[in-house]
C-alpha cells in the first residue's frame, strides 16, 4: 500500500509541497495537521487513549482525534474523515486557530507541525477504532487540568500545548 501523501508548509501555512507521513515525521519537517476537540452538553471533553502499536505516542491519552489531511483534502473535510475512522461519529466542525509546534519523540521521529484546533460538539459515546484507540472517556476541563499537572508523561505534546496555551480558544 502506497503511504498517503501529507502536505508541507511554511510558517504561514502556504503549501510548499508533499511528502509521506513518516519520512516527515524522520526529518522533522514543517507539515500541516489537525487536532479535534469534542464536547458535549456536560462541559466535557472527549479524550482518546492511542492505541499500543501507533508509530509514535502509544498509549497516552490526547485529544478527541488529530491526524494530517492528505494532499487536495481541506481541514474540515479530513477532520470529518479521521472523526469517522478513528472514533466512528461525526460532527460539525469549526476552526478555531493554529500553532506551531516542534518536538522529538520516541524512535528518533520529530513532530513539527502546523497543527489547526478544530472544535465540535457530541452527545453520545463513540465507537472507536481499536486500530487507532485503546480507550477513551469524557472528561471536564478542571479534571483535565489537574491530571496533565499530576501525570503530564501520560499526555501527548501537542494536547498539553493546547490545553495550557489555549484553553480560551478551545471552549464551545
Amino acid at each position: 500500500m502506497i503511504e498517503d501523501l501529507i502536505v508541507l508548509v511554511n510558517e504561514k501555512d502556504e503549501n510548499i509541497g508533499s511528502i509521506g507521513k513518516l519520512e516527515a515525521h524522520q526529518k522533522g519537517l514543517l507539515h500541516r495537521a489537525f487536532s479535534i476537540i469534542v464536547w458535549n452538553d456536560q462541559n466535557e471533553i472527549l479524550i482518546h487513549q492511542r492505541a499500543f502499536g501507533k508509530y509514535h505516542s502509544e498509549g497516552l491519552w490526547t485529544n478527541t482525534c488529530c491526524s494530517h489531511p492528505k494532499v487536495g483534502e481541506t481541514l474540515l473535510e479530513a477532520g470529518h474523515r479521521r472523526l469517522q475512522e478513528e472514533m466512528g461519529f461525526d460532527c460539525v466542525l469549526q476552526q478555531r486557530f493554529h500553532f506551531i509546534y516542534q518536538v522529538e519523540l520516541e524512535n528518533q521521529l520529530i513532530e513539527h507541525e502546523l497543527d489547526h484546533v478544530l472544535i465540535g460538539k457530541f452527545n453520545e459515546n463513540p465507537t472507536p477504532n481499536p486500530e487507532e484507540v485503546k480507550d477513551f472517556r469524557w472528561i471536564t476541563l478542571p479534571e483535565l487540568k489537574k491530571e496533565i499537572a499530576e501525570n503530564p508523561a501520560a499526555f501527548t505534546f501537542w494536547f498539553k500545548e493546547i490545553i495550557h496555551n489555549f484553553e480560551d480558544k478551545i471552549k464551545l
